[in-house]
Order: C-alpha cells, then sequence, then structure tokens
C-alpha cells in the first residue's frame, strides 16, 4: 500500500504488505521486507535494509547503509556445550522525528519490540541491541554501544563511544561523556565519565591525580632510599 506523492527509485527490493504513507521517499540499493510500516515524509536513503515488522513513524531520516530489525545476539548453550541461536521474533518500532546516521544497526527484540522514542537523534556506526528501549530526545554520539534489553530515558546525551551494559536503567537528563563505560543503572540527570563510569567531578579528580603517578612514585622511592639508609645507621 502506497500514499500519494512517494517516490520509489530504481533497485529498490520490496516485500509483502509493505504499507507506505505519503510523500515517503525510498533511494535506489534500499531492501524493505515483509509487513514492514514507514509514515509520512519518511526519507530512506541508498543501501538502507529494514527487516520484517519493522515500523517507522513520521518524518523519520535514515542515512545510508542502515539496517534496522537484523537478530538480536541471543546464543545459549546445550549440553555438550555448543552455542545454539536463540529465536528473534520481535520486532523493531521507530517513533516520529527519529534521525539515524549512517551504519546504524538496531537489532530486532526476542519478543516484544525495540524502541527508538520520537525525536532522538543516533550518529553514525551506532549499535543498539535487542530489546533497548530509548527514550525521547536522545542524541546518541558516533560508536555508542547499548547492550540488550537496557531502557535510557528523554533527554539522555551519550557521547562518542560510550557503553552501556545491557539490563540497566538510564534515567532521563543523563550525561555520559565519551568513551564513559555504564555498568550499573544511573538516576536521572546524571553527569558521568570514565571506566567505569563514575560521576564527573569524582572522575576527573582520579585523572588529575593518576597523572601524579610518576612523581608519586619517584617520591617514594627517594623515601625507600632514605628509610634504608637511616635503618642502616641505625643497626
Amino acid at each position: 500500500k502506497q500514499g500519494v506523492g512517494c517516490h520509489i527509485a530504481p533497485l529498490v527490493s520490496i516485500g509483502g504488505c509493505v504499507k507506505f504513507g505519503e510523500r515517503v521517499v525510498i533511494h535506489p540499493g534500499v531492501v524493505i521486507q515483509d509487513e514492514v510500516e514507514i509514515g509520512d515524509d519518511t526519507e530512506i536513503k541508498p543501501n538502507v535494509v529494514i527487516c520484517s515488522g519493522t515500523k517507522i513513524g513520521k518524518r523519520v531520516i535514515i542515512q545510508p547503509g542502515t539496517v534496522i530489525g537484523g537478530d538480536g545476539f541471543g546464543f545459549e548453550r546445550n549440553n555438550q556445550g555448543k552455542h545454539f541461536k536463540v529465536p528473534q521474533v520481535g520486532g523493531v518500532v521507530i517513533e516520529d522525528d527519529v534521525e539515524l546516521g549512517s551504519n546504524v544497526t538496531i537489532d530486532r527484540a526476542t519478543t516484544g519490540q525495540t524502541v527508538i522514542g520520537a525525536g532522538t537523534k543516533i550518529d553514525n556506526l551506532v549499535q543498539i541491541g535487542h530489546n533497548v528501549e530509548i527514550g525521547k530526545d536522545n542524541i546518541m554520539v558516533a560508536m555508542t554501544g547499548i547492550a540488550g534489553s537496557t531502557k535510557v530515558g528523554d533527554r539522555v546525551t551519550l557521547a562518542g563511544q560510550a557503553g552501556i551494559n545491557g539490563h540497566i536503567t538510564i534515567g532521563d537528563d543523563t550525561v555520559v561523556f565519551a568513551r564513559g563505560m555504564v555498568i550499573s543503572s544511573l538516576p536521572a540527570n546524571s553527569v558521568v565519565s570514565g571506566q567505569p563510569a563514575r560521576p564527573h567531578g569524582e572522575d576527573m579528580r582520579i585523572q588529575a591525580a593518576t597523572g601524579k603517578l610518576p612523581e608519586l612514585l619517584r617520591t617514594i622511592r627517594q623515601l625507600e632510599k632514605r628509610v634504608a639508609e637511616l635503618e642502616g645507621k641505625l643497626n
């Protein structure tokens, strides 16, 4: 089903039971699998893959090379210690006014939905695992990764190469500085950095102290030498 004013370029593959809203633009090389829904005024740029069952809202922009709805990374071990694949039968929901950069990967849920909230902007090369739920108006900078089943609130900023552990919650209005490694849940309005992530002021003090370690080591060696000399005189 196709709405009014849509433009579908050559070399696009479209599966069955796909629904387009009005004024949707699909660039060359896009693959859209079965039962996908795409809202009004959405633009999908070259070589994007949208896997079956994905629902995309209105005014969404998807940059080249992004994959939405690939299988989540779900494996278990059998009695022989071999990995077997857990079926990934859920979907992905991209809400209105989202922009996805190039080569973003958003995995389908194991069951239920992986959700990207309205107004969220995601930079290039971001990985979002299965069953992640991202709130509204977030910013996620390049090379960020979010492991499965984590919930991210509204207006959260994840700077470049931030890493977010699975099965945790990130509260509203939180900021994670570049390369921050979040291993446990954070309350709203947190500002964190470091590996592991901790309050930004504390992390800055730790980094400042770390820079003084060579000087402290020299001082300790000098003190050890003086103590040894004094012990020698006493003996």
